[in-house]
This record gives structure tokens, sequence and C-alpha cells, in this order.
């Protein structure tokens, strides 16, 4: 019997692993395809001769999206603006989650429940809007920070990683003399650091693929984010027919060569922060 229990646990891995694997190659052909028209030569781009390979090999469409100041000024803005934001995030969740992780914190139940509605009760754009007008933080960039603070769901994910620690550590901080602020940073953290990684990403991938609350609060150019001059980009980029005889570009180069760049900091962060990911989540599932 468990020799064929075994071989049927076998058969049922392989056969999710070879398609998980196949999924994985399907949604990686719109990525690939988007980064060869970005180094392909533009015979080959209006022959639609690209697929998954560049054909014609140049990185004309890279030097000219740098060259573009507006995507350039909005690529260096937007990681100021993730790396902001995310700690923002992380010190709001943290500060919600440890108090409440606490049986003993009055009130804790009814707190932890007006978090929870905030999920299910929505109240919608145009309140939303009201609410950032009132506050006067139209056209600042505390209008891509403020509103966004905080998420309940990570919340609740944090608070449940602080359950999962051991009371025995909580019991010997305080004997040593720790208040609860020294508790938190020094003795708690650390041992959720999976946890805070995680979130930290939620957040920062979050903030970097937003476009929505710059659409309704920014109007000032200078507050743009590059998937908002990504969006530009790829509505108004043209070619003029001089520049097209003197360069080997189309705009599709510069579409998905400015498609590509915006890509760069979640894949060059992602791969750092993957190993904490599916740990920090079951640490967060601990308890409940």
């Amino acid at each position: 019997m468990s020799a064929l229990n075994s071989k049927g646990e076998k058969l049922f891995q392989l056969f999710w692993t070879i398609f998980f694997i196949l999924i994985t190659c399907i949604a990686m052909v719109p990525i690939l395809r988007v980064i060869s028209m970005s180094f392909s030569a533009k015979e080959a781009i209006n022959a639609s001769r690209v697929t998954i390979l560049p054909i014609g090999f140049n990185t004309e469409a890279y030097v000219k999206s740098f060259q573009s100041g507006s995507f350039a000024r909005a690529f260096g803005y937007s990681i100021m603006l993730m790396l902001a934001s995310t700690v923002v995030n992380l010190v709001m969740t943290v500060l919600a989650a440890y108090p409440l992780s606490k049986k003993n914190l009055v009130g804790g139940s009814v707190i932890m429940t007006m978090f929870v509605l905030t999920m299910y009760l929505n109240p919608g754009v145009i309140p939303e809007y009201l609410n950032v007008r009132d506050f006067k933080l139209i056209d600042t960039v505390w209008a891509l920070i403020i509103p966004g603070a905080l998420s309940a769901y990570n919340m609740i994910i944090m608070c449940n990683s602080f359950r999962g620690i051991d009371s025995a550590i909580y019991e010997a901080a305080k004997i040593d003399g720790c208040s609860e602020f020294r508790t938190l940073t020094s003795v708690i953290l650390p041992l959720v650091y999976p946890t805070l990684a995680t979130l930290g990403l939620f957040y920062a991938v979050g903030r970097w693929n937003s476009i929505s609350d710059v659409l309704y609060y920014i109007n000032s150019s200078k507050y743009f984010t590059v998937q908002m001059v990504l969006k530009q980009f790829v509505e108004s980029v043209k070619i003029s027919v001089e520049e097209g005889m003197t360069s080997n570009l189309v705009a599709d180069n510069i579409k998905s060569a400015s498609i590509v760049i915006s890509m760069l900091p979640m894949l060059i962060v992602y791969p750092f922060v993957q190993r904490f990911f599916t740990k920090g989540i079951m640490i967060g599932a601990v308890k409940g």
C-alpha cells in the first residue's frame, strides 16, 4: 500500500510540475515578445517577424528611452516614491499589528473588527477622492503615500505573525526591563523578518504598478510615476519620417523598451526577497 501511495504521489507531483511549467512558459511568451521587440530591427518589426527572439539586434530604443527627460525623471522619482511608500506602509502595519496582537488589549477585538470591515465596505472612488481633496493632498506626493499607507489584509498577516511568537519571549523581554517599544524593535521584529520582507515586497510591487491614484489625484507632470509616463508613451510615441530614415527604430521599439525598463526594479528585487515569501506567509498563518 505504501509503495502504491508513493508511486501515486510521485505521479501526482510530476503531473502538477509539468502543468505549472507549461503555464509558466505560456505566461512568459508575451514578456519575451516585448523584450525581443525592444531589441529588434525595424524591418523585422514592420514585417511582423519578431516572436520570442530578437531579430537584427540593436539597443537604440533603450538609448532613446533614457534620453527622454520625462521617462528618466519619472523612473528615478518612482524608485524613490516606492522606497518611501514601502517604509511608511511597513511602519504603519507594524504599529497597528503589534498592539492588536496582544490578547489583553482593551477594545482590541472592536478595533480589529473595524479594520476587517474596511476590506468589505469599500466606499468607492468618489468618496476617496473627496477625502483626499478635503485634506488638500491633491497634486502632492502625499496623495500617493497617505491614502494607501496601511493595508488591513497585510496588517492581519503581520498581527498573526506576532501572535505566533512564543509568549515566553515577551515575558523574558519584560523581565529584562525592556519597554514595549524596545521589545518590538530589538526582540520581536528580528523574529518576524521573513514576514516583513514578504509584506515589503507586496507594498513595493503595489506602489510600483499603481497608476489609478496618479490618474485621480495628480495633475502636475513632475509627480507622474513611471507607469503614468509609460502609459503616455504607449499612447502617443511616434517616430518621425526623417528620424525613421536615419535610425533603426519604429514606435514599437521605444514602447517595448520602456515597458522592459519599467519591469527591471521588480525583477531585480524579487530574487532577493523570494526566499522569504513562502516562509513569511506561513508564519502569518500559524494562528488566527
